[in-house]
């Protein structure tokens, strides 16, 4: 993580996450100055001219309605029988002029540094991150007003964005909900100018409107994935599975003595695992069982060698670690690990996002590079790190 990055997500703690966080709009002014070069139009043109971007990855949308693909890409087919399509520089740059906006999804995939902020953020709010491109060049609002169903912290590149945020017509709605919020009647609760180099926060289901000031603009909307109350039920009716009242028949065909008995049953197992510490235990369980960005090792395909030079990651940034003065456990991409105390201090740098070489490691923790190796072979043939060559 880079003090760019590191600055900016500082940001995000302490009043924010006990204020704003999941209630209301907050804006940063200059928050993210130092990330105002992390991506720029010459990585777009890269991306755009490098990798296939297929819709609906790669969007245009004017006045809110989306453009049809065909108007800037052309579609062909391989000699497998396989459908590609690249875009067109020349049809892309009409449709701009025009005055269409491009969407890029996923980011964070495809360029570095990007994924360096994703990950930072995922550290820190615990939970997935996907970061979306956002390209414009006129005053017309893309999509129109419009919300999403997951916060998002909004990162301007490069020139200024108009916000007018309307708030919430219903609370945390869903993508797939039992009723769909109103579109709001009045007028913008808020409107926020942002420029290269401010942040913003929207909560999930606030309606709102985008567009630039003058001129273009670049800026990265990074989606922070929702744990709801229906996920945790969800991961609970899992856990009580060693219940014979959960495994049994729903007594539907039973007289109402033997349902009601039923339902008070049921009752008191789920309020007996609803507990205090039930929100800690469905975290961990979350951060444990998280994929990550799994990287492979190449060309390492067995133990890793004792090479001082060699680079280590964790390829998850939501591992946990914990222990007691005998051992420490790590939690990391669905597996677990008991290791003595002494690779504390390794686990730890990596827990918390460095990438260090085997060498660095061995003099932080005291093992020798042979251990450290191992230890990184164990935690490579699980898929919860990586090694590389020095960047």
């Amino acid at each position: 993580m880079t003090p760019a990055i590191d600055a900016a997500v500082r940001s995000l703690g302490g009043d924010f996450l006990a204020g704003a966080f999941g209630r209301s709009f907050q804006h940063w002014s200059q928050a993210a100055a130092g990330l105002r070069g992390l991506f720029t139009w010459d990585d777009l043109n890269d991306l755009v001219a490098r990798h296939r971007l297929d819709t609906p990855r790669l969007r245009l949308f004017n006045d809110g309605t989306q453009v049809p693909p065909y108007e800037y890409l052309h579609t062909s087919v391989t000699k497998r029988s396989e459908v590609r399509q690249r875009v067109e520089p020349s049809g892309l740059h009409r449709q701009i002029t025009a005055g269409a906006s491009l969407v890029l999804d996923a980011v964070d995939k495809l360029h570095p540094g990007v994924q360096a902020l994703s990950e930072a953020l995922e550290r820190h709010f615990r939970t997935d991150v996907q970061a979306n491109l956002y390209a414009s060049w006129h005053p017309t609002e893309a999509f129109g007003v419009h919300w999403d169903d997951h916060d998002t912290v909004i990162v301007q590149l490069e020139g200024a964005k108009r916000w007018n945020l309307y708030g919430a017509t219903r609370t945390d709605p869903l993508r797939l909900d039992v009723e769909a919020p109103e579109k709001p009647d009045g007028p913008p609760l808020a409107e926020v100018v942002l420029q290269a180099g401010d942040m913003l926060y929207v909560p999930r289901g606030w309606w709102h409107a985008v567009a630039a000031t003058q001129g273009r603009s670049l800026h990265l909307t990074c989606g922070l994935t929702p744990a709801t109350g229906h996920h945790l039920l969800v991961w609970l009716a899992g856990q009580l599975l060693h219940s014979p009242t959960l495994r049994a028949n729903v007594p539907i065909v039973a007289g109402p003595a033997e349902r009601t008995a039923y339902a008070e049953q049921l009752r008191k197992e789920v309020a007996e695992a609803l507990h205090d510490h039930v929100v800690s235990e469905f975290a961990a369980f979350l951060d444990a069982r998280d994929p990550g960005r799994p990287a492979p090792s190449l060309p390492y395909i067995g133990d890793v060698p004792a090479d001082p030079g060699l680079v280590l990651a964790l390829t998850t940034a939501r591992a946990a670690l914990e222990g007691s003065d005998e051992t420490v456990v790590l939690r990391a991409a669905g597996h677990e690990w008991e290791l003595h105390t002494s690779v504390r201090p390794a686990l730890e740098a990596l827990v918390s996002g460095a990438r260090l070489t085997l060498g660095e490691l061995a003099e932080r923790s005291g093992l020798t590079v042979e251990q450290v190796a191992a230890l990184a072979t164990e935690l490579v043939s699980k898929d919860a790190a990586a090694v590389s060559q020095p960047r």
